[in-house]
């Protein structure tokens, strides 16, 4: 049977939402199941609750324990509540509002009652943050990013407005399993139609304070000067209003390319393994996007055409001359760029990557005469940078990329999808050429690399052992007929451990770590001497790390 991917859905690959709903109220999770207890990720908790993974008592017991986490911590300003557009998002937020209202904590709601993005969150905590409150903010956002329509996820930002560290987390989640072990005995909470009106329960424009605050991060004079034409994809997601808005408020050529929310996400191409994920990189998941902008003789509708996970705290760029673009290539373009034209920063700002994204950063970075911080993957890496300005821009090779305003300060302190979007327009605008055709330039200067991710099996103790090697446990010298030049087991740029290997060669290197969720571990890997090579380094990679882990 053929692979389906890139294809629509049909309906038998669509959530049941009533059942789907029914099981985030009814299903009582079992705590000494490992699979069902709270546990922190990258990007918070996550789950299904058809998998008892992501339920009304998870939710209920993480909130109850961010209460004492921030009174523990002093925060006593407000905490801003969003959700995305995934079918437990809601009923997640609610549960979330009924024990922040009856634990006194002042909340705010979007005021359209509408979806929020990730970034506009973020940056919403920045602002109240920034204008000299005597108290400090922070916030939940209800979200699974880009995962499948039958997950949920629960993500806190902190003050700093950013990934919560694993200090925070770690203290949360063994609180929150506390509560669900102790049948969320000392959870306090009201019926929801109270605590919608409770005093301590007020509202927020997000979208305004978002979008009218553009221009100082953007060029929005560029874009709508030059006549950038802008077909923008929410697909599905949290930016779905946001993109009208910005049209209208900032009079630019943008078209809104698919405004339909439907949290079963029927009319999404699924992705490479036929599930429905809202994966702005994933050439499969954008399969009509990118259609849409293929030139078959006739001139493509836009010039620019973009996507954004449920989310938007990814983005995917699409030029009529390239497709969709290598989020590494995206990166290595923009980072070219505004530290070009971002006369505002600061001059001796350092570029911030994550040390699985591709080496042509490194490069460009060394061309712009600019220091390169490569930190372990985790987006929470740049957040000090990204505050304090010596550090203007982070990014990761999943598509997540942040930045700061044209002055040097603090825009957001995650990922923003949205804003990476639109600073594919200004690049078109500015340099009269699209990030793809800027990509082919920066190969001709720095070279060309071949780049990919493939995982190979592992059992628990063997993922274990990979996670705590150190430099020393590897004694090769030699990859893929290159002298290793460095082996990491702690990140360059911050000496923070990686969770993994990196081997470094003159014209290749490959990560390995092991995979949360899986029994694999994952192997990136890149090689500026061709697609065989890289083959090589990934076979010889595989080698090494299963010699090493047994």
């Amino acid at each position: 049977m053929a692979n389906r991917a890139g294809t629509v859905a049909l309906p038998e690959d669509l959530v049941d939402l009533t059942a789907l709903l029914d099981a985030y109220f009814e299903v009582v999770p079992d705590p000494s199941d490992p699979g069902q207890r709270v546990a922190f990720g990258t990007s918070g908790h996550r789950g299904s609750s058809l998998k008892a993974s992501f339920n009304e008592r998870h939710i209920a017991a993480i909130t109850q324990a961010i209460v004492e986490y921030r009174a523990g911590q002093g925060i006593t300003g407000p905490l801003f509540l969003a959700k995305d557009t995934h079918g437990l998002s809601e009923p997640a937020q609610n549960t979330a509002l009924e024990v922040l209202a009856a634990n006194g904590v002042t909340v705010l709601l979007d005021a359209r009652h509408g979806y929020t993005p990730t970034p506009a969150l973020s940056h919403a905590i920045l602002t109240y943050n920034n204008a000299g409150h005597a108290d400090q903010a922070d916030g939940i956002v209800v979200t699974p990013s880009h995962n499948p329509p039958a997950d949920g996820g629960f993500k806190y930002n902190p003050p700093h407005g950013g990934p919560a560290d694993t200090d925070a987390t770690g203290w949360i989640a063994n609180r929150a399993n506390e509560y669900l072990e102790n049948g969320l005995a000392g959870v306090r909470r009201i019926p929801l139609v109270d605590a919608q009106k409770a005093e301590n329960v007020g509202t927020f424009d997000y979208l305004s304070s978002y979008v009218d605050s553009l221009p100082s991060v953007l060029d929005l004079d560029a874009i709508r000067d030059a006549g950038v034409r802008i077909g923008a994809d929410p697909m599905g997601g949290a930016s779905v209003d946001y993109w009208g808005e910005i049209a209208e408020r900032h009079h630019l050529d943008l078209t809104v390319v698919n405004p339909t929310v439907d949290p079963q996400w029927a009319f999404m191409t699924l992705d490479w393994d036929e599930k429905i994920r809202m994966d702005c990189s994933s050439p499969a998941a954008m399969a009509s996007l990118i259609a849409r902008m293929k030139n078959d003789g006739g001139a493509a509708p836009f010039d620019i055409a973009t996507g954004n996970d449920a989310d938007a705290d990814r983005h995917g760029i699409v030029t009529a001359d390239g497709g969709l673009m290598n989020p590494n290539h995206y990166l290595a373009v923009a980072i070219d760029y505004l530290y070009r034209h971002r006369s505002g920063w600061n001059p001796a700002s350092v570029v911030g990557k994550t040390l699985v994204s591709s080496s042509i950063i490194d490069r460009v970075a060394d061309g712009l005469g600019r220091k390169l911080v490569e930190v372990p993957v985790g987006f929470k890496w740049f957040v000090p940078g990204l505050l304090s300005g010596e550090g203007a821009f982070g990014g990761e090779e999943s598509a997540g990329a942040a930045f700061n305003r044209k002055d040097g300060s603090v825009w957001t302190t995650d990922k923003d999808g949205i804003l990476l979007a639109l600073l594919a327009s200004e690049i078109t605008a500015v340099t009269g050429s699209t990030p793809s055709q800027l990509y082919r330039g920066l190969t001709d200067q720095f070279g060309a690399p071949v780049y990919a991710r493939v995982d190979a099996a592992a059992n628990r103790e063997q993922k274990a052992k990979l996670g705590k090697l150190s430099a020393s446990d590897v004694s090769a010298t030699e990859l893929a007929g290159e002298t290793i030049t460095a082996r990491l087991t702690e990140a360059p740029g911050n000496g923070a451990a990686i969770g993994g290997l990196k081997v470094v060669t003159e014209n290749a290197w490959f990560a390995a770590r092991p995979s949360g969720t899986e029994d694999v571990y994952k192997i990136y890997a890149e090689s500026f001497k061709g697609a065989d090579h890289l083959k090589q380094v990934q076979a010889e990679a595989k080698a090494l790390v299963d010699s090493v882990i047994g």
